[in-house]
């Protein structure tokens, strides 16, 4: 399997695809039975197995908590398994306020990301979009979050699921290396239409990891990736989700048969209705 292709986050070397964590811990975005499922079928093992595959494939970057529990424990697995490193972006929640109390816990947690090995540091969307001012156009605190990270050795990032964020991020020069959008063919969780969210990660000032590209399952993997992998920069990353190893190498051969534009040779699934279309 051809190495991945790799795209810069300001001087860190990643992944163009970047391995998500929802499926991992039960975030479906579907159901509460769902959630149920995956968080009594994921164990620390099952992720490694994973991420094992991602590894060798050149897909090296992971986003997520990496404070959740078993999040590190699988990453260390998989490492010493393959020998390989794993990029950690991290996604932690900090405490919003304006108090002295709230912003010694952000540093806590951001200092707590650092020593468990995150190269780049994203304040979560719980966090981000809960302190944009639509009304003065930037992001109150924002930019002391991005020292704190950046006094850890840390890239800083921007995560939000509201695109108007990182219209403010870069007319107000914040100190961060990335964003997070949200971006897919269906306009799942989108706050505005597809073609204006492509026109926006077009013009950010700095690369964009699009997450959610086949909508939480909405989209077959086929039609969520040829949408995103065709309409974003050469810069800018794709993070999809997978529970088992051969999911991961279908959603890797799909990309790079779309990426290096050649026929898509993955297994279909297979149903007694499409009889009659197999060729004989």
């Amino acid at each position: 399997m051809n190495a991945f292709p790799r795209t810069q986050i300001e001087n860190l070397s990643v992944s163009r695809m970047i391995i998500g964590t929802n499926w991992f811990f039960g975030w479906s975005h579907t159901s509460a039975a769902k959630d149920k499922y995956i968080k009594s079928t994921m164990t620390r093992d099952k992720i490694a197995d994973v991420l094992e595959v991602f590894l060798a494939a050149g897909v090296d970057t992971i986003m997520g908590k990496i404070s959740h529990p078993g999040q590190k424990e699988a990453i260390d697995e998989a490492q010493q398994r393959t020998g390989k490193k794993m990029i950690i972006v991290s996604t932690p929640g900090l405490e919003p306020g304006d108090t002295p109390e709230a912003f010694a816990e952000s540093q806590r947690i951001i200092e707590l990301d650092a020593k468990l090995g995150a190269s780049v540091c994203m304040p979560h969307q719980c966090t981000t979009d809960a302190l944009v001012d639509s009304r003065a156009r930037r992001i109150h605190n924002m930019d002391r979050y991005c020292r704190m990270i950046r006094d850890c050795g840390m890239i800083p990032g921007l995560s939000t699921h509201m695109p108007e964020s990182i219209v403010y991020a870069d007319e107000t020069n914040l100190d961060v290396g990335t964003y997070i959008s949200i971006y897919n063919a269906a306009g799942f969780l989108m706050h505005v239409e597809a073609d204006w969210v492509q026109r926006l990660i077009s013009n950010a000032k700095h690369p964009v990891i699009t997450i959610k590209p086949m909508a939480a399952g909405r989209l077959l993997p086929l039609v969520g990736m040829s949408f995103v992998w065709s309409t974003i920069r050469e810069q800018d990353m794709v993070t999809v989700g997978t529970m088992t190893p051969d999911e991961a190498k279908e959603i890797i051969e799909i990309s790079l048969s779309l990426l290096q534009k050649r026929q898509v040779t993955f297994e279909l699934q297979k149903t007694r209705s499409k009889q009659t279309v197999i060729s004989k």
